[in-house]
């Protein structure tokens, strides 16, 4: 296959939550398909009783040294600093024989200070990049649950999970708390658990829901013109929560950013 027509998408996902419990996400993509070339990103910010989308067809500028992450979004307003208080973790999540779909997270911890506009926000984040070399058409997926939990602790290193719920004729269940894999997890809506620990998550507030068409989609007209229509249809719903951690070395308290995504229609290419 020419280097030209090999699908490649490289996907940046950085968030920060203040202890009051204000969050921004922010997500930077660059997709190249059949000699196209495009780059996408998309802000959330949201102070608990508000939420606020930007979006823009320029993505960011991103720097990793390995112990910190410097983006810059003119297009969003958007200045970030994100510095690593955890080590980096990641696997291959699927392979194929047409390409993979590689999680890499960057920092499952972070210290972050970011100005939106006039705005600034500090607070605890995460950074991640996924890099998928298949089509997301044709991945055997129907639904995915992808969370994230930061303790609040300070001046210690913080307690950190992260887990991908992937459901379809694939499957995994993967649970990474501290660093440790776990594949034999139980994921729910409102409770994580696994051999070493269990993560209760309460206090839901949405941050944003609806079909992807209609929520980080609708500024990227160019992407409705390569892409299947039913990508536009993949459901989406994002919250913040609170979490409370439960090991057997205690008990920790921080924010939870997870989400669900569900294909509720077959690919159409």
């Amino acid at each position: 296959m020419a280097a030209s027509t090999r699908f490649s998408l490289v996907k940046w996902y950085l968030d920060c939550v203040s202890d009051a419990g204000e969050v921004a996400i922010l997500y930077s993509a660059r997709v190249r398909w059949r000699g196209i070339r495009l780059a996408y990103s998309n802000l959330i910010w949201s102070d608990g009783a508000t939420n606020k989308s930007a979006s823009s067809m320029h993505g960011a500028e991103i720097r990793h040294d390995g112990q910190q992450i410097l983006l810059a979004s003119p297009q969003l307003g958007v200045e970030g600093m994100w510095t690593a208080r955890a080590a980096p973790v990641g696997r291959t999540v699927y392979a194929c024989e047409s390409g993979s779909v590689v999680w890499h997270c960057a920092q499952p911890a972070s210290a972050v200070s970011l100005s939106i506009g006039e705005k600034r926000l500090t607070g605890a984040g995460y950074a991640e990049c996924l890099t998928l070399t298949t089509p997301p058409w044709q991945l055997p997926l129907r639904h995915l649950r992808w969370g994230r939990f930061v303790s609040d602790r300070v001046a210690l290193t913080p307690d950190t999970v992260t887990w991908i719920d992937w459901m379809g004729s694939h499957t995994l269940s993967l649970v990474v708390h501290n660093g440790a894999n776990d594949e034999c997890a139980s994921i729910a809506e409102n409770e994580i658990a696994w051999a070493g620990g269990k993560l209760r998550i309460e206090e839901p507030i949405m941050l944003r829901a609806g079909r992807l068409g209609s929520t980080i989609l609708p500024a990227a007209p160019a992407l409705r013109r390569i892409f299947p229509h039913s990508l536009f249809n993949i459901e989406e719903k994002k919250w913040r929560s609170r979490g409370i951690l439960a090991t057997p070395e205690g008990e920790s308290r921080g924010w939870v950013i997870h989400e669900t995504v569900d294909w509720s229609t077959d690919w159409k290419t």
